[in-house]
């Protein structure tokens, strides 16, 4: 793949003029690092060894620069950036094991679709039983904010993934969103949703799922995908500090100035970006705010949800232990492509999925008794040595000195020494 072909891929997410000049800055940085591997590799090109980094985030490219980044080692074949971790100062070919963990890692977060697919199966077969029997009280364990938080923050990282050609990430936040959509029709059939905002949500779903299908096979116009960019930054922003605030009503007085005041702001920053009015750091912070707000919408889910067992623990019988522990092995399949790719966004919502919406709420109805203490402390041990085999795996495959340095890359976004 030359720099010909690759410079239309580069320029295709950077729909917005104010991200204009960053596009070619990042085009010209590309171009630079292509010229220097040719020199380094003898002509080859196959690694691109420069200061240079390609970020999809949000609604345009940005790039970055630091001491040791993440810059795409070649295009994959349907167009996709490939990442790997080099060094400023020393080119070196891949290690084995590091070959070993990029390819483990990637079919490992492909693998986190099987989870998914069944993700909700047991929660759905459960609750068409309760429907059946008339039994529509037990549909009530389940937070219909809780489930709808979870949908929007699927919906909104699909977006996300699908800029950033992650396949399996991609597939697995679209299963999330249908699979999901599909319980909360049934807790609007069950009278535990008010049937106008089950409306007003499956439209937006159904208006989602189309653009996002459109824009990865390049089939949407660039306005339009802009247009929908937009409105997930204002409605994810309006949405989130609302559906927190409203969790803990009664507790609480209702009121709607956390939604209204956060929504205004996100609308401002959404028209002083289209007039290219935004700073260079309010720019930055805009890029990635999409993708953060539907990071914490993913994470109040499972918060929504425990705070219901704590104040109904009567109906967390009305809970499949099954689906639990799906969402934690979903979540969890997913964490050594994320750490592997240091995404600090991507680490952060699956690390929340595998920790609190599965083991989590776990620990609920094991406090409870809804589980055994064979289920509860077997699931613990497990999830304990594959996170540290997680850790161990990438240190190695970075050749770092201890399993905590892949933790703190993450976090610093630089090398650790």
């Amino acid at each position: 793949m030359t720099v010909a072909h690759a410079i239309p891929s580069l320029l295709h997410r950077n729909v917005s003029p104010a991200h204009s000049a960053a596009g070619m800055r990042t085009v010209v940085g590309y171009m630079r690092s292509h010229v220097h591997a040719r020199a380094v590799s003898g002509g080859t090109g196959k690694e691109l060894l420069d200061r240079w980094c390609v970020a999809p985030m949000g609604s345009g490219l940005v790039e970055r620069k630091r001491a040791w980044v993440a810059v795409p080692r070649a295009l994959s074949e349907d167009g996709s950036l490939e990442f790997s971790k080099v060094s400023d100062e020393v080119a070196e070919s891949p290690s084995a094991e590091y070959k070993h963990w990029d390819g483990m890692t990637a079919r490992l977060a492909e693998s986190a679709t099987v989870a998914f697919l069944l993700l909700q199966l047991p929660q759905i077969i459960l609750n068409t039983q309760n429907l059946m029997s008339g039994n529509n009280v037990a549909l009530t364990a389940i937070p219909w904010m809780g489930q709808l938080t979870g949908l929007l923050g699927n919906l909104s990282l699909l977006s996300y993934f699908a800029g950033k050609r992650e396949r399996g990430a991609t597939v697995v936040q679209a299963l999330g969103v249908l699979s999901t959509g599909v319980v909360i029709t049934q807790l609007a059939l069950g009278g535990a949703m008010p049937y106008p905002i089950y409306l007003g949500t499956a439209a937006v779903v159904v208006v989602g799922l189309l653009f996002n299908w459109l824009s990865y096979f390049n089939k949407l116009s660039l306005t339009l995908w802009q247009l929908w960019l937009d409105s997930v930054t204002v409605g994810g922003l309006t949405f989130l500090p609302q559906i927190m605030w409203s969790t803990f009503v009664p507790y609480i007085s209702p009121s709607i100035l956390p939604g209204t005041s956060f929504g205004t702001i996100a609308l401002l920053l959404v028209i002083l970006n289209r007039l290219n009015k935004l700073p260079p750091a309010a720019l930055k912070f805009y890029t990635g705010l999409s993708a953060w707000t539907a990071t914490l919408l993913f994470m109040w889910g499972p918060v929504a949800q425990a705070w219901s067992n704590y104040l109904n623990p009567s109906n967390i019988e009305g809970l499949s232990v099954l689906t639990i522990l799906l969402a934690m092995t979903g979540n969890g399949l997913l964490l050594p492509r994320a750490l592997f790719t240091r995404d600090l966004m991507w680490f952060t919502g699956s690390s929340w999925g595998t920790l609190l919406q599965g083991w989590g709420i776990l620990l609920t109805m094991f406090i409870f008794q809804v589980v055994n203490d064979v289920l509860f402390y077997g699931v613990s041990v497990v999830l304990a040595l594959y996170l540290g085999l997680m850790f161990v795996n990438d240190s190695k495959a970075y050749s770092l000195k201890n399993p905590i340095k892949p933790l703190i890359e993450l976090v610093t976004g630089s090398r650790s020494t």
